[in-house]
């Protein structure tokens, strides 16, 4: 296993144009271990998406979105819903009901 170093050399060296081979020798390790650092680098190179992370709001967009629909085609202000939701326990901000009422209101 190499160090981070020595990884981050193998793709620096790469990058600028040297063979495997050249590699191996400047580094003074394997060419097989250039050649294998090289063909992973693609599987841990790449961020996959996040993981959602768990919202204020999120036991409460059920009782947000009933409230919503029963008010159609009229609206509800996010105000409103907002003191609602206080009532109901929610310490989040105003300012996120209002962005959730506004997606949900398109």
């Amino acid at each position: 296993m190499l160090d981070q170093e020595s990884l981050v050399d193998i793709h620096v060296l790469h990058r600028q144009g040297y063979s495997i081979r050249g590699i191996s020798r400047k580094l003074g390790i394997s060419r097989n271990t250039v050649r294998t650092y090289l063909r992973d680098f693609a599987k841990y190179s790449s961020y996959g998406p996040r993981a959602a992370r768990p919202s204020k709001l999120d036991p409460f967009k059920p009782y947000l979105r009933e409230r919503i629909e029963a008010a159609k085609p009229d609206w509800i202000p996010a105000t409103v819903l907002f003191r609602e939701l206080q009532t109901q326990g929610y310490e989040g901000q105003e300012g996120l009901v209002k962005l959730y009422v506004a997606r949900s209101n398109r």
